[in-house]
This record gives C-alpha cells, sequence and structure tokens, in this order.
C-alpha cells in the first residue's frame, strides 16, 4: 500500500524510468549472476527508510515465538477464501479465481501450508488508514482471505481484480494491479511474502519495486497467466501462478519492510 517518503515526488517517472534502464544495461553487463530482488535499488525511493543501509530493528525471539501461529484445518474455515462473500452485498469489480501449487524446488507439494492474500478493490484503494488517495472504498471488499494448501500443494481463492493506485515513491507514480502473497512455514520468523501481477500491465516497464528484480526470467515469475480451465462459465475469469519454494527457479519474495 502506498507509503510516504521522506523524498517523495521530487523525481519524475521520466528519471525513474531512466535510472531503471541505465541499471538493466549495467546488469544485463555484469559477468555474475547478482541477487535477486536487488536490495540497493536507487529507484525505488520510498524504501529509504527501511534502506539495508539502516540499523536493523531487533526483536525478542521469546516475545516472537509466544506470537507463532499454529495453524490447521480447525483454524482456517474453508470460506475464508472466497473474498466476495465477506459481506452483505456483492462487490464491486471483475470476478477473478486465482489458483496454483505451492511446491519446493524438486517440485514437490507442499501441503497444509497456509497462504494469505491481501488486496487493493477494484478502484486501487486498500481498506487501510495509511491509503488516503481519492479512490472509492467498496463497502462489501475487505480485501483479505487465506487458505490452506491441500495434498497437492494447491491453494485456490476467489476475489476480484484489483486496480492500479498511485503511491509517492516521485511524481505521477502508480503501482501495477497485483495481489500480495504471504506463506508461512512453523512460525512467524519463517513469513515469506511475495506480489503476483496480471499479464501484459503496461505499468511494469515503470514500476521500480517490480523491476528492483533485474533478472527478466525472475520478474516473469511473479506474473501469473491466464487460464480458460480455471475460468468459470459466467462467473468468473481464472488465473494460475505457482509459488516454488526453493531452487534456481524459486518465486522471489520481499525483503522484510516492503509492504507496497
Amino acid at each position: 500500500m502506498p507509503t510516504p517518503s521522506s523524498d517523495a515526488a521530487v523525481a519524475t517517472q521520466e528519471q525513474i524510468s531512466a535510472e531503471i534502464a541505465a541499471i538493466e544495461k549495467a546488469h544485463a553487463a555484469a559477468a555474475v549472476a547478482l541477487p535477486q530482488p536487488a536490495l540497493d535499488y536507487p529507484p525505488y525511493r520510498s524504501s529509504i527508510l527501511r534502506h539495508p543501509t539502516k540499523d536493523l530493528h531487533h526483536a525478542d525471539p521469546e516475545g516472537i515465538e509466544l506470537w507463532a501461529p499454529c495453524f490447521g484445518h480447525q483454524d482456517v474455515d474453508a470460506l475464508e477464501a472466497d473474498l466476495t462473500i465477506q459481506h452483505s452485498g456483492e462487490p464491486i469489480g471483475e470476478r477473478i479465481v486465482v489458483t496454483g501449487r505451492v511446491t519446493d524446488g524438486d517440485g514437490r507439494p507442499v501441503p497444509h501450508q497456509l497462504v494469505e492474500i491481501w488486496q487493493a478493490n477494484a478502484a486501487g484503494r486498500y481498506v487501510h488508514q495509511r491509503d488516503q488517495h481519492p479512490a472509492p472504498i467498496d463497502p462489501n471488499f475487505t480485501g483479505v482471505g487465506r487458505c490452506l494448501t491441500d495434498e497437492t500443494g494447491t491453494y485456490r481463492f476467489t476475489t476480484i481484480r484489483p486496480g492500479p493506485y498511485p503511491w509517492k515513491n516521485h511524481q505521477n507514480a502508480w503501482r501495477p494491479a497485483h495481489i500480495h502473497f504471504s506463506l508461512f512455514g512453523t512460525d512467524f520468523t519463517q513469513r515469506l511474502v511475495t506480489q503476483m501481477y496480471f499479464p501484459g500491465d503496461p505499468l511494469f516497464p515503470l514500476d521500480p519495486i517490480y523491476q528492483s528484480i533485474t533478472d527478466p526470467r525472475d520478474r516473469d515469475l511473479l506474473v501469473a497467466r491466464y487460464d480458460h480451465q480455471v475460468t468459470r462459465p459466467e462467473w468468473s475469469t481464472g488465473y494460475r501462478w505457482d509459488i516454488v519454494l526453493t531452487g534456481s527457479h524459486r518465486t522471489r519474495f520481499e525483503a522484510e519492510g516492503d509492504d507496497e
């Protein structure tokens, strides 16, 4: 969601795009593989307060363990995976189904994995006090859901396709439409967070968060694909997006604190 920064709206989109192009050229010429995503990525202005050069915020391990999750089928209701039925009316927007498998690097399924999602509504607005840009809040859409993967590692959500939204990284900055995904291991210290995007978004080349994954092959792994077999007749379009936790083709996850 939008995050204020100390130098918000200083650079123009043209300047940001030029920086992205220069970094892409330099990385393409690099003789060795570079970490993905790039933690030191100057076009991502609003990460300045969470930059790797800043001191870490230390947490008490014992305090974390007191709040560690213990999840099972009795704790996660199947209805929580449908974000369109959480209120008295139907939300506005394109109804979609998003599904895929969570696997390890060898293709083995990860069953009973807690998968959470959160997202903006169809107008690009979060139900959050920090999101105050002039787009409507949908009273029938909160934008939060969760489920457990089945024995084959499959998750499935019914939701509304989110809209793009402005953020304060630079002048006229807009985030591509995306859904945040969170996966837990056995406690909060094993939480992984990433973002799923939609194919063909024209904002991809302009977005420094998406472009901070400098390897095009890795960027492509964050983009879902339209799947007509997932599409339900006269009800919803369907997208498939698999999550790979380990290996050279693993899904790229965010550094802690990147929450746009």
